[in-house]
């Protein structure tokens, strides 16, 4: 009966493993493919090009790193049932840091980002005045200097890092002994970018609804034309479901977390897995949700595929050759531009030979 029950348990935590590894390498594949395009695309097209790009560039990086560090290694770990490294080995150390590093850096930049937009929609008047180049640098430098310090705590001794097994990852310690420095780093590191995202969406899908009713005129220079409601809600779904993925994303880690940090024990292995794998997928989500929905972003794209396709398919068209005449005729309705003297006909009229001067 014992060994029976014994044996169910090792089944479901192989499955449990292998279920993770394969979500892990999914994960890695769209974080890699949808971040490295967004990062071509603000490089390469120069419609994109603005003085707070850095905000988006920033959270790029991170996650196309998180895609092609954290996220393998965890799949690693999960399909080959490797225990892991030792915790207080330099492999472990050096991927824990980089994995808290990464991942705060990308929370604190797509919430910039997010007060980027919300400016550009409710201050338009004053955007230019208030996001400088000068000004985005210094927040992006505050960003990375937030997110060092954050993850170098554990290495000086605030907080430890250690290989949780049903994570597969090298994590900060989430116990009783660490709570201080594990409550520090859900608050101002995951906690607060989030719900700055959170309500700043709710707020600007606020005044798309207040806009949809009441419709508005958008006017240029030579007229005005009315802006459907449609797409007011369109933008207000596309914020819905940003805010809706960061939450599906971070609440279960975080509940997970603080539950072993205050209680004590240790969580189901499926439990576990699955927080970890929402947590670090938010790296494949936010280059498809938060940038690829919008309609300059997927314009770009459209237009860089299109001119890669129009290159890869063009081929050279063979020359016509035609036998050329001897003596240069000259049509008295056209005009010939060459280096060569010309002499005007005598039967061209004065108001043709007017038309005809380069001069004129």
């Amino acid at each position: 009966m014992v060994g029976d029950v014994f044996s169910d348990v090792l089944k479901m935590a192989d499955a449990v493993r292998w279920l993770y590894g394969a979500l892990m390498v999914a994960s890695s594949a769209v974080a890699v493919s949808g971040n490295l395009l967004l990062l071509l695309l603000l490089l390469l097209r120069r419609e994109l090009r603005s003085d707070t790009r850095g905000f988006t560039l920033s959270f790029g990086v991170s996650d196309l790193a998180l895609g092609l560090s954290a996220i393998p290694f965890g799949a690693h770990n999960g399909l080959a049932g490797w225990v892991g490294p030792a915790s207080e080995g330099p492999l472990c150390q050096g991927s824990a840091f980089l994995f808290l590093l990464l991942q705060t850096a990308s929370l604190h930049s797509l919430a910039w980002a997010t007060v980027d937009k919300f400016t550009e929609i409710c201050f338009a008047l004053s955007y230019r005045s208030l996001w400088t180049a000068a000004r985005s640098r210094a927040v992006l430098a505050l960003v990375w200097t937030f997110s060092l310090l954050s993850a170098a705590l554990p290495l000086l001794g605030f907080g430890r890092f250690v290989y949780s097994e049903s994570r597969f990852l090298c994590c900060p310690s989430f116990t009783p002994e660490h709570r201080l420095f594990v409550v520090l780093w859900m608050a101002a590191g995951v906690a607060a970018p989030i719900v700055a995202m959170c309500s700043l969406y709710g707020y600007i899908v606020y005044v798309a609804r207040k806009q949809a009713r009441r419709g508005t005129f958008r006017c240029n220079e030579q007229h005005c034309f009315y802006v459907p409601a449609n797409n007011y809600l369109r933008s207000s779904v596309v914020m819905v479901t940003n805010s809706v993925c960061l939450l599906l994303c971070w609440l279960p880690h975080i509940s997970v977390c603080l539950y072993e940090t205050f209680s004590g024990l240790r969580s189901p292995s499926a439990v576990s897995a699955l927080s970890c794998w929402l947590s670090v997928s938010s790296a494949a989500f936010n280059p498809w949700i938060s940038c690829l929905t919008q309609t300059r972003y997927r314009d770009a794209a459209r237009r860089s595929l299109g001119g890669f396709v129009k290159r890869c398919t063009c081929t050279e068209t063979p020359v016509e050759l035609r036998p050329q005449s001897a003596t240069l005729q000259m049509d008295p309705t056209n005009c010939i531009s060459t280096t060569t003297t010309i002499t005007t006909r005598p039967s061209l009229s004065p108001k043709l030979q007017h038309h005809c001067d380069p001069a004129s």
